[in-house]
C-alpha cells in the first residue's frame, strides 16, 4: 500500500522547495529517520495515519538519516526518531522520540488552518473598524463551533473584557489547560480582566485625581486610577502610581501595586527598557 499523496521522502537537494518553502502554504512535519531505528519503525504508522487525516493541510516529509548523512549533519540531528515541524520557513515545534497520536495532534491542531480562522480574522476586521459588539457576536458563535481551535480562546476572552463581559472571559481563562496559564498573553488577559473587575463602580478617572489631589496616600482611588489607566494603554501613568502606592502602603490589597506592576510589565514587550527602570526601583524598595 502506498503512502498518501502528502508523505514524500526529501533529499538534501529538495529540502529548501519541499520543506522550507512548502511551510509558508502549510506545516510540514519533518520525520528525521533510519532503517536500523526501531522507535522510528514504531513511529511511521502514527504519521501515516496524520498524513490520512490532514491531507490537504499538512504534508509529512521523511529524511533517512543514512541516506542523507550530510543533511542530518547540517541540521544537528543526534536522536532518532526526530521530528520538526516546520512554518513559514521556521522551526516551530521539535520532539524527539517515537511520539504517541494524541501528543503529535494537538502539536500539529497548533498550526493547521480550519474554518474557523477565516472566521476568526473576520472578527478582527470587525473589531479594527470598531464594531466590537459584532466582532463578538461572530466571535461567540466561531467559538461555539469549534472550541478546541487554540486560537480562539484568548480573542474571545480579550473582546469579553473590552465589552465588559468580566466573568466570561473568567470563565474562558480558567478553561485554558494548565500548561498554558502561564503564557505571557494569558498572564496579561489576566492582568486587564483583574483591572476591569477593580474599576467596576470606581468612580471616573478625573474624581479619582480630584480625590488624590485632597489627598496623596489615599490606597483604594490610588490603586483604582492605575487601572484606568492601564486599560487606557498610559502606561507611563500607570507604572508611576503603582510605584507610588508601593512606597505608600506596599501592603495594600495583599500586595496589589507590586502584582499591577507585574501585570503592567506583562502588557508590554519584552525588550521595553521600562520593564528593567521598574524592576530595579521595585527590587530595592522590596528589600
Amino acid at each position: 500500500m502506498s503512502d498518501p499523496a502528502n508523505v514524500i521522502d526529501v533529499s538534501e537537494s529538495g529540502f529548501q522547495q519541499q520543506v522550507i518553502e512548502k511551510s509558508g502554504e502549510i506545516p510540514v512535519l519533518v520525520d528525521f529517520w533510519a532503517d536500523w531505528c526501531a522507535p522510528c519503525k514504531m513511529q511511521l504508522p502514527v504519521l501515516l495515519t496524520l498524513a490520512g487525516e490532514y491531507p490537504d493541510q499538512l504534508r509529512i516529509a521523511k529524511v533517512n538519516t543514512d541516506q542523507e548523512r550530510s543533511l542530518a549533519e547540517q541540521h544537528g540531528i543526534r536522536s532518532l526518531p526526530t521530528l520538526r515541524l516546520y512554518r513559514h520557513g521556521e522551526v516551530v515545534e521539535e520532539v524527539l522520540g517515537a511520539q504517541p497520536e494524541a501528543t503529535l495532534r494537538k502539536l500539529i491542531d497548533a498550526y493547521i488552518e480550519r474554518e474557523s480562522d477565516r472566521s476568526l480574522q473576520q472578527v478582527i476586521e470587525l473589531e479594527a473598524q470598531g464594531r466590537r459588539s459584532e466582532a463578538l457576536q461572530l466571535m461567540e458563535q466561531t467559538y461555539r463551533e469549534d472550541p478546541d481551535n487554540p486560537r480562539l480562546p484568548l480573542k474571545y476572552a480579550r473582546l469579553c473584557v473590552d465589552e465588559n463581559q468580566l466573568d466570561r472571559a473568567g470563565e474562558i481563562i480558567q478553561a485554558l489547560p494548565r500548561e498554558l496559564r502561564d503564557a505571557s498573553e494569558v498572564r496579561s488577559l489576566q492582568a486587564l480582566l483583574e483591572f476591569s473587575r477593580s474599576i467596576t463602580d470606581a468612580p471616573s478617572a478625573a474624581e479619582l485625581e480630584a480625590t488624590l489631589d485632597e489627598d496623596p496616600k489615599q490606597s483604594e482611588p490610588r490603586y483604582q486610577l492605575d487601572a484606568r489607566q492601564t486599560l487606557d494603554g498610559d502606561y507611563d501613568d500607570a507604572l508611576e502610581n503603582f510605584m507610588t502606592l508601593l512606597k505608600q502602603d506596599r501592603n495594600y490589597g495583599d500586595g496589589a501595586a507590586q502584582r499591577g506592576l507585574l501585570a503592567v510589565f506583562a502588557l508590554l514587550h519584552e525588550d521595553d527598557e521600562r520593564i528593567a527602570r521598574y524592576r530595579r526601583q521595585m527590587f530595592a524598595l522590596l528589600h
